[in-house]
Order: C-alpha cells, then structure tokens, then sequence
C-alpha cells in the first residue's frame, strides 16, 4: 500500500476539485453540445452531471471509508493482480489526457498569443506549461492548498466574466448548423467527462479529514465548476459559431486574461493527472516515489503533445468510458449492494473479471443507441443486475453442491 497522504479538509477538496473543473477541455467538450442549441444542451449537462456526479460520490467513498487509493479500492473485487492490469491501463489514460490537455493549452495559448502579440511557438508553450505543472508537483499537494485557492478564485472571475460577455446576446443565439447531437449524445458525453475522473477521486478523498464530508464537498466542487465550464462552452460556441476555444477566448475580448485563463486551468488539472499517474504506479510498484513517477508522467506527457496529432477528443472520452464504467458497475455491487468486498480480496478474482468483460462489451454495443441518460447509466445498472443474478446463481449452486 502507498504511504499515508496529509490530511485535507473538506474546503481544501472543495477547491482541488473545482479547480480540476475549470479546464480548456471542459470548455472543449461544451462546445461539442452545440447542435442542441442552448436550452436543451444545458439540459444535457445537468442530467450527465447529476449521473457523473453519484458515481464519482461512490467511488470516492470507498476510498475514503477504507483509505485506499482508487487503483488500491479495486483490489476489494478484483484481487491484487486484477488491480495491476486496471492500475496500467489508469496509468495509460493519465499519459493520454496529459498529453491532451498540454497539446489543447498550448495550442489555445499559441493562438491568442499570435493574435495579441504576432508570435507563435507552441513547442515552447507545450514545455512551459510542462515545467509549471513538475513546479507544482514539487511543491506538493498539501502544501498548494492556498495558493491552489487564489489560482482556482482568480480562474473562476475569468470565467464569470467569460460567461457574461457570452451570455448577455443568449437570446440570439441558436443550434449550431453543422454537427448532430441527440440528447442522450449530450448526457453520455457530460457523464464521460464525470467518468475520466473516476479512477482518479479516491486518490484525493482517501486524504479527507471526514470521509463522507469531504467526499461530498470535493463532487459537488467538481459538479458545479464542470457543469459552468460546459456552459460556458457551449454558450461560447454559439455566440461565436464556432467549438474553436482560441477564438473563442479572442472573441470575447479577454485579451492577456486569457493567456492566464488557459495556461493556469491547464496546470490545475493536469497536474491531478500526473499526480494520479504516479499514485496508481505505487499500486504496481509500492517502492516507487509518487512524485518522481508524476514526474516523469508529465516529462513523457509533454513529448507526446509535442509528437502526436491531437484527434479523436471525443472517442477517447467514450473509451474511458467503456473501461472504467463496468469496473466500477462491479465494485459498487460487490461493496454497496452485496456487502462482500472484503470476502473477495485475493490474488486475481476471475470471476469478477468475467462481469467486467461483460460489462465492456456491453458499452460498446450500446453506444450508438442513445437512452435519454446516456450509455453509462444503463451500462452500469445492467452490470450491476448481472453481478447481483451471477452471484444468486453461485449461491445456489454451491447450497446445492454441499446438499
């Protein structure tokens, strides 16, 4: 297991977590809402909010109850070697949304940078937002609670004034005339943003002076700050008929603001990512210093930015999906409904590993038929009935067999 975390107070989760909300790619994800037009897209972000939300509030409960990080909880259902295979795939994720989320600042950057001042170099971009974020892994996560607070206010001014400057021609604005979106579409693509963050929680609300307090203040924190940058997006992508968030931010006026908004909202959050990454290689390697993982993470995560094409934005969100949503559709099961978790601790529980591979397949045949709350839901209720009937029939066979 990982050595204890200093202890964070439930207003110390509250701005950790909005803070990792107020993020470019929050705004980006917004803006795909766009076809929906105003009133129904901001519909679609409640609800998936809402649904994102309770799942993140479990998984970060189990953490907190039992004080282990969210690869560690993962062990109660799928045993020690079972939480190493999701442990590297976690740790993969964290390398992509790195990457994602330092290629989409610099690129945001670099172009109000051109428009403000004509000079473009988004390598150099890319590695100074590389080099704040190993500064704030240096300083350390207890040790960045009140200036993360002063960062975390400051972006929410930004964005207050952002979502004033868009919101105040609301009336004008309508569907966006290219792209589709049903609205089932626009939920499951709110809960997929919810979801990217639920192999990550329980690394944070493990460290909560009150497990369900603290819990309750660090989803709520990410709720609201999410569901307002989704806003945000999508309000600004039809006020400026575009999901460019360069132009975006340009149009709006914020000028040097800007440049503050999308360098410092790329730290807060990826800096959890890298973090994470480096909390979920204890897992695998118990030995290995969390920062320094976190710190090669991000090293590696800058050069991939700088390497590989950023696309298929949308796609990745779904494939997070489609892992982390029946893994934990089976621990909430074995934990919440069954109350069995701790029977189930052993070397590799195939079993369980069955219900998840049911459970994946499930999502992606699924996905292209949208319910009114999305796949996810429906994924993790159906996983959740499956888990609930196999053990039944388990219970019974093995009556029968000692009869």
């Amino acid at each position: 297991m990982s050595t204890e975390p200093p202890k964070l107070s439930s207003v110390n989760l509250l701005g950790i977590w909005f803070g990792a909300a107020v993020s470019i790619a929050e705004i980006l994800t917004g803006s795909f809402l766009a076809p929906l037009g105003l009133a129904k897209g901001i519909a679609t972000i409640l609800v998936g909010h809402l649904i994102g939300a309770l799942i993140l509030f479990l998984a970060g409960v189990i953490g907190a109850q039992k004080n282990l990080t969210s690869m560690e909880s993962t062990r109660l259902s799928f045993g020690i070697y079972g939480s190493y295979g999701f442990s590297l795939l976690n740790i993969i994720q964290l390398l992509g949304w790195t990457a994602i989320m330092i290629a989409s600042g610099a690129a945001v950057f670099d172009e109000a940078a051109t428009q403000l001042f004509a000079y473009s170099n988004p390598t150099l971009w890319s590695i100074g937002i590389g080099l704040f974020i190993c500064f704030w892994i240096a300083v350390g996560l207890k040790n960045l609670a009140k200036i993360n607070a002063v960062v975390v206010s400051l972006l929410f001014i930004f964005c207050v004034v952002l979502g004033f400057v868009i919101f105040r021609d609301a009336a004008a604005m309508g569907p966006l005339a290219e792209g589709s979106m049903s609205f089932g579409g626009g939920v499951e693509l709110s809960v997929a943003m919810s979801l990217s963050w639920l192999p990550l929680i329980a690394d944070y609300t493990r460290s909560a002076r009150r497990p369900i307090r603290g819990t309750a203040f660090g989803v709520i924190g990410y709720a609201v700050g999410s569901s307002f940058m989704f806003i945000i997006g999508l309000g600004a992508a039809l006020y400026s008929g575009t999901s460019d968030i360069g132009q975006i931010l340009m149009a709006a006026g914020l000028g040097i603001p800007a440049l503050f908004v999308v360098f410092f909202s790329t730290t807060t959050t990826t800096f959890l990512d890298v973090l994470s990454a480096g909390i979920s290689c204890t897992n695998l390697f118990p030995r290995a210093g969390e920062k320094s993982v976190a710190l090669l993470v991000c090293i590696a995560g800058v050069a991939l930015a700088l390497l590989a094409p950023l696309a298929q934005f949308e796609n990745f969100l779904y494939f997070i999906g489609s892992v982390f949503a029946p893994l934990y559709a089976v621990l909430f099961t074995d934990y919440f409904i069954l109350r069995r978790a701790d029977s189930l601790t052993r070397n590799l529980n195939l079993k369980n590993g069955l219900l998840w591979l049911i459970g994946f397949v499930l999502y992606r045949l699924l996905l292209p038929y949208n319910t009114p709350v999305g796949t996810t839901t429906v994924v993790i209720i159906l996983t959740g009935i499956i888990c609930v009937l196999f053990y039944k029939a388990e219970q019974k066979w093995l009556s029968a067999k000692t009869k």
